[in-house]
């Protein structure tokens, strides 16, 4: 018996992907167990080949094996600090958190466009300390366009947070004209907005539920 090819129907799929079985994985929120992705050498230094980033006291030292990144050249612009905390909903510090951020070069470009800055990755990971505070050295980015101030995309993780928690960080003083910015509540605008403490060191708390709750971005 020659059976057509077009009349063939094959078995159903017996794996993750077939969508009968299985559908869609349901979201958890992270675990205790989150301590054990802090750790990435030099994560926070966006513009040198130190060890920022990482939690090397919450394992022990034969495990800390890592490379440092190794960097292609000098990045251009302004190098600058940013510094804060962060709290959850009763004020307490997050001793365990981790903040990603995405950023453009100093001339406003994204390390993904032709005419970047060849020696800015523009993507840092950084662990909250015991006391919740995060520390990361950068470039402050450029505008990216007219109605685009300059500002760094922020993620957040943590424990009990089942999706990422998606901000901006905008500097005190050039964030007039933003097209996002604008349609925040005013009330609430000084949430996104960092403040300088001189010598290139900007600062921003991140409030993760609460009165003082931080403006976060459906994505």
């Amino acid at each position: 018996m020659t059976i057509d090819v077009a009349d063939r129907r094959p078995d159903p799929r017996q794996d993750n992907q077939d969508p009968a079985l299985f559908g869609q994985t349901p979201s958890q929120t992270v675990g205790p167990f989150f301590h054990y992705g802090l750790p990435w050498k030099g994560g926070a230094d966006l513009v040198g080949q130190s060890d920022m980033g990482a939690r090397p006291e919450l394992f022990p030292e034969a495990h800390y094996v890592l490379n440092l990144s190794a960097p292609t050249g000098t990045p251009h612009g302004q190098v600058i600090e940013l510094t804060g905390r962060v709290f959850d909903g009763d004020g307490a510090p997050v001793p365990d958190a981790m903040l990603e951020i995405w950023q453009a070069d100093a001339a406003g470009h994204y390390p993904v466009e032709a005419d970047a800055d060849p020696h800015f990755v523009g993507f840092g990971r950084a662990a909250t300390a015991e006391d919740g505070s995060y520390r990361f050295r950068t470039i402050l980015p450029g505008r990216i366009a007219r109605d685009h101030a300059p500002h760094i995309a922020v993620s957040i993780f943590a424990r009990g947070v089942i999706k990422r928690l998606a901000t901006r960080l905008y500097f005190a003083g050039m964030e007039a004209g933003d097209a996002t910015l604008s349609r925040v509540p005013a009330e609430r605008r000084a949430t996104l907005i960092a403040t300088s403490g001189g010598d290139g060191v900007w600062s921003l708390d991140f409030v993760l539920q609460g009165d003082r709750e931080t403006v976060f971005f459906d994505l």
